[in-house]
């Protein structure tokens, strides 16, 4: 039933959309906002979007008369809108004191690690690879953006404000392209 190279393709498959790594600058500024970041829940909540949505997910879309593409739409305006935020140094999204408690919902789990892009992935996933080695492989991925989150603070700690002030123009540069792109394959 498991299959090693099924289980390494939907790894590097879901590793390479997902881009926790990525992500972090947008995971640094959220950090700086709300003073912490609950690895441990950001990770826990991805991991049932993602298994939710194995299983579900078209179900789901198809009760709300959502379809994948607008989902994908949607999710892509969200990370326009981050990339944005990255770019020109302003806050689209504020924090708030009654709220801080969902930053590890929005925007971590979605749509940072398990977006639209994610979720699009997984229901192509489910029509190629047997359901337990995609388990294996949100597991493994599950594992590397835990590790991901916790060490954050380290990691920009080792680039400093310079290096993270980089990262942060050029993944939001990133992140409004892949939002475009998007879009643009979803109309």
């Amino acid at each position: 039933m498991l299959n090693f190279k099924e289980i390494i393709s939907v790894t590097l498959i879901l590793f390479s959309v997902i881009d926790v790594v990525g992500s972090l600058p947008v995971i640094i500024d959220l950090r700086k906002k709300t003073g912490k970041i609950e690895s441990e829940k950001a990770t826990l909540a991805s991991a049932l979007l993602m298994v939710a949505f194995l299983f579900v997910g078209e179900s789901i879309l198809k009760l709300f008369g959502v379809d994948v593409s607008s989902f994908a739409v949607a999710g892509a305006l969200i990370i326009f809108l981050l990339g944005l935020e990255m770019i020109l140094g302003r806050n689209i999204f504020k924090a708030d004191d009654h709220g801080a408690g969902a930053t590890h919902i929005v925007p971590i789990a979605f749509p940072l690690i398990a977006g639209a892009g994610t979720m699009t992935t997984i229901l192509s996933l489910k029509a190629e690879y047997a359901t337990a080695n995609i388990l294996v492989g949100i597991l493994i991925n599950l594992v590397l953006i835990y590790a991901v989150l916790k060490s954050s603070a380290w990691i920009e700690n080792r680039l400093g404000p310079g290096g993270i002030n980089i990262l942060r123009k050029v993944f939001g540069i990133i992140l409004l392209a892949i939002s475009i792109k998007l879009i643009k394959s979803n109309f």
